[in-house]
């Protein structure tokens, strides 16, 4: 082989070193970073999924007792027991709009005008 081919191969074959150590330690080192982020956020959400669930069995023990049960139909259902009457209180109605006098026709004349 001649010098000038010597000079070509060391060139490529560093750049092809080059190469496989990126295949070997950088994309390797990304893909676990990455997967270090997706635990993360997994184990997050399992946090938050044991407190829902904890407040949901907290909200099971209340509903076992009668008296959140009968609170529950009155409130919500308007459930009553046998020889009492239930009442309905209905809201205030809305105020009345105040409309300017002449809105939105302030520009022309009055209809019984000559």
């Amino acid at each position: 082989m001649s010098r000038r081919a010597h000079r070509t191969i060391w060139p490529v074959l560093a750049g092809l070193l080059v190469l496989g150590a990126l295949f070997l330690s950088v994309f390797p080192t990304r893909t676990w970073l990455d997967q270090r982020g997706a635990i993360s956020d997994s184990r997050a959400e399992l946090a938050e999924l044991d407190a829902e669930l904890g407040a949901l069995d907290e909200r099971v023990g209340a509903l076992d007792s009668p008296e959140e049960i009968e609170r529950l139909a009155r409130e919500d259902y308007g459930m009553v027991k046998p020889g009492e009457e239930a009442y309905g209180i209905l809201p205030l109605p809305a105020a009345p709009i105040e409309i300017p006098p002449g809105w939105p026709f302030t520009a022309a004349p009055p209809a019984d005008a000559p």
